[in-house]
């Protein structure tokens, strides 16, 4: 399904938004989109679920009075409905859903429950040990820093 809001675009993959609910099954109540966003365009993530998150994939949007570019993702405050402004035109990555059973963390692109588990895929990925991607023959080497921390407005 496809949303469209003055100056707003966004296209429902999966889960259910503004009354909207994808086909596409899941395994818990979520949602997860892709908006664009023209100069001005508001649009407001409703607090529905309790974790939510704005991943700004191209311009630059404003969330509570705080600016956000290409590349960062901005974790929303649980419970509150949140406006995202753009600045410019803006493409973003939508989602959200129900809190996890316990912490997770992450390095890179490896999640685990666990940080022994973590630093066990580290070793795995770096020694070949993960499964090649299907028509691959890069292979991306482990990152030479920390990733970059999200930050929370």
């Amino acid at each position: 399904p496809v949303i469209e809001e003055a100056g707003t675009r966004v296209r429902l993959i999966a889960g259910s938004l503004h009354g909207a609910r994808s086909p596409v099954p899941t395994r818990s109540e979520l949602f997860y989109a892709d908006a664009k966003l023209e100069t001005g365009a508001r649009f407001e993530v409703p607090a529905d679920h309790e974790e939510r998150a704005v991943f700004v994939a191209e311009g630059s949007v404003e969330v509570a009075g705080e600016a956000f570019v290409a590349g960062q993702l901005v974790i929303l405050r649980p419970r509150k409905a949140a406006v995202v402004e753009a600045r410019g035109q803006a493409r973003l990555a939508l989602l959200g859903g129900a809190t996890m059973d316990g912490p997770r963390h992450i390095w890179w692109n490896l999640v685990s429950s666990s940080r022994e588990q973590i630093e066990q895929a580290k070793a795995d990925w770096a020694s070949g040990r993960f499964p090649k991607v299907p028509g691959e023959t890069e292979f991306i080497p482990l990152p030479g820093h920390e990733p970059a921390i999200p930050k929370y407005p």
